[in-house]
């Protein structure tokens, strides 16, 4: 079956259907599934490795519930907290990046969006790190409105990230504030807008792998081209805070089950890597994944750039300006 559907893919046929990708999940030749998700890569997307980094512009007092975010504020986490970060310190992070190579530079803020006075604010920043990097500018800022949507258009910005999180048929039981059919109202509007969409989600918040599947499916049914898979890290202080790891093999499985749904996208490393084994990122890289956020994250540790890019380049990819 492996075979099959991944010559089916490879010759632009039928995508893969749910039952198929359940399927496939419940395979017992995990190797064979991860090198034939690795050649759906390698077709689509050839050695292009897409690189970003993200800052967290406004941090904490959010009025959403999400049992996983140490953001929120119906959960006690001890995070920093403020209302922006000073435009010349995201500037500075943003030409730190742009020398190291980094391609994108997305400012992340929480809370459930950002109103027109203080987007004003965030656009200045944006204009002055495309005025002094080469960076491309993508925004993750909530379930922002058209007039919005469009001021960072023009400012410069080209990609809109808002995760879905999880399945539709779990998010309920994880966040009551909002919903996923906000999240997809958002980003169509951002995709009409002529904007490219990034989204993804959290796995390892005690859902299974249909519901993985069921997302993957939302994502390309919305024609996502950067897709974050983030593992649960556990913060202490939310609801998800003991909730156990992930096996190796069930990261690894559903990262390869996503190349087979999303086979021409950027799957992204992004939260959770932190506690994944060399070897553990070794082996996703040759499953599927050819992207990364690379640097710190929101409101736990990151990686070292150089040592990231030593990393990609060993299991073949090219970085920066290496891919053109």
């Amino acid at each position: 079956m492996i075979r099959t559907l991944k010559e089916r893919i490879l010759s632009g046929g039928q995508p893969i259907a749910f039952d198929e990708a359940l399927q496939l999940s419940a395979t017992d030749r995990r190797e064979e599934l991860y090198a034939a998700a690795d050649q759906i890569r390698k077709h689509f997307c050839r050695t292009e490795f897409d690189t970003c980094s993200i800052v967290n512009a406004r941090s904490g007092r959010c009025s959403e519930d999400c049992k996983w975010c140490a953001q929120s504020a119906f959960h006690r986490t001890g995070i920093e907290t403020y209302s922006m970060k000073a435009a010349d310190e995201i500037v500075a992070m943003a030409r730190t990046n742009a020398d190291k190579g980094v391609r994108r530079f997305c400012m992340v803020t929480s809370g459930r969006r950002v109103d027109r006075a203080q987007m004003e604010e965030f656009c200045k920043a944006y204009r002055q790190v495309r005025e002094q990097t080469g960076l491309k500018l993508c925004a993750s800022m909530g379930l922002v409105g058209r007039e919005e949507m469009q001021m960072l258009k023009d400012a410069g910005v080209t990609r809109y990230e808002c995760n879905l999180e999880t399945a539709p048929s779990f998010f309920s039981s994880l966040c009551s504030t909002h919903t996923v059919e906000e999240k997809k109202r958002t980003l169509t509007m951002a995709k009409e807008m002529g904007m490219e969409l990034c989204s993804g989600g959290i796995i390892g918040m005690g859902e299974g792998m249909e519901h993985r599947i069921e997302l993957a499916m939302e994502l390309r049914a919305l024609g996502v081209k950067s897709t974050p898979i983030n593992v649960l890290n556990p913060v202490k202080g939310t609801p998800l805070q003991d909730v156990p790891p992930l096996s190796d093999e069930e990261i690894l499985t559903t990262i390869a089950v996503f190349r087979f749904i999303l086979p021409d996208s950027f799957l992204r490393f992004a939260g959770g890597r932190v506690n994944m084994s060399l070897e553990l990122q070794r082996r996703a890289l040759g499953a599927g994944l050819n992207a990364s956020i690379v640097g710190g994250l929101l409101t736990t540790a990151g990686t070292d750039i150089d040592r990231d890019y030593s990393l990609f380049r060993s299991a073949g990819y090219s970085l920066a300006d290496e891919a053109f």
